[in-house]
């Protein structure tokens, strides 16, 4: 594997901020040789993609006859964040995933995103992997824009997730790494699962035979070796219902992470500790797969508890 610096500055106290990248490629390169790119880390306190990628460049050092095209690793965009666990840049408390696409003559969290960009700019198909925050769990799902998912969808059933998530475009998602990379002409994938400041072994396995699965139906790897390959739920055959909290506590689970459930189950309560009371209880308002989960206990009017996906409203 290759490493090189993809973008540095001098920092305050003569440090240096340097993002690197490492390659992996063919002995001989050819005409219409793919490329696929890797990314993770764009938020600091995310740290589910590093370890999916710490899985895939172990495989690859193990298995360097089986590559046939390009891939490139970024597993630590924002570097100065995972440095100090902060999920935005630090000083400018920034959120990197809204400032793309930057350029050369922004602010340093601009000039880096800019950089970041014009690496990948060529991919194939580039995969953004993300962590939930702190606050939630997820299964590991897919999502795309509606505008780009013809040619994108196809992409996402092959990496070996629980969840398909398509949404229609917002005005914030144009400033993200996926809608700037898209319009550049990049397949690009995002990819949420976990909790914020952990790693999910099970989750980063399971992504890490996706992304096999993928690269293996594109040629960037050339193997007899099969990887596993789940059906996915769908978000075009179903709705998405948001459960949020009606009071301030405490909230305690009364149903596991990704169970599916049923129209009325209970999902959890919302108490309170110093009166020893529960001010609510939280009801299901569709069957179905629970893909979120709130992890963190603390919540306040209107924190998001859960999103279910399930039969449509017009069923419910």
């Amino acid at each position: 594997m290759q490493i090189t610096e993809i973008f540095s500055s001098q920092l305050p106290v003569g440090e240096k901020l340097t993002i690197k990248k490492g390659r992996f490629e063919p002995k001989e390169r050819k005409p219409d040789t793919k490329r696929i790119s890797i990314v993770s880390g764009t938020h600091g306190d995310e740290l589910e993609g590093q370890y999916v990628i710490y899985l895939l460049s172990s495989w690859l050092r193990e298995n360097t006859d089986t590559i046939s095209g390009i891939v490139d690793l970024y597993p630590a965009v924002n570097a100065l964040g995972i440095d100090t666990i902060t999920r935005g840049f630090p000083i400018y408390e920034v959120d990197l995933n809204r400032a793309f696409p930057g350029s050369n003559h922004d602010y340093l969290p601009g000039q880096l995103v800019h950089a970041l960009a014009e690496d990948v700019k060529g991919s194939d198909i580039a995969i953004d992997i993300h962590s939930s925050n702190i606050f939630l769990k997820e299964i590991p799902q897919i999502r795309i824009n509606k505008e780009f998912s013809p040619s994108t969808l196809p992409l996402a059933k092959k990496l070996n997730c629980d969840f398909i998530w398509i949404h229609d475009a917002v005005t914030v998602l144009e400033a993200t790494f996926s809608h700037t990379m898209n319009e550049m002409g990049t397949k690009t994938l995002v990819v949420e699962m976990g909790v914020g400041m952990t790693l999910t072994q099970v989750y980063g396995k399971q992504l890490l035979s996706g992304i096999l699965n993928l690269m293996k139906s594109e040629g960037i790897i050339s193997t007899d070796e099969e990887f596993e390959q789940r059906e996915p739920f769908s978000s075009e055959v179903g709705d998405v219902f948001y459960i949020n909290s009606p009071s301030a506590g405490l909230f305690v689970q009364s149903i596991t992470h990704c169970a599916i459930i049923k129209k009325g189950d209970v999902i959890g309560t919302i108490v309170d500790p110093l009166s020893g009371k529960i001010h609510d209880t939280l009801y299901a308002p569709s069957g179905g797969i629970l893909f979120t989960l709130r992890e963190f206990p603390v919540v306040y009017e209107g924190s998001l508890i859960a999103r279910i996906f399930g039969e449509s409203h017009e069923n419910n």
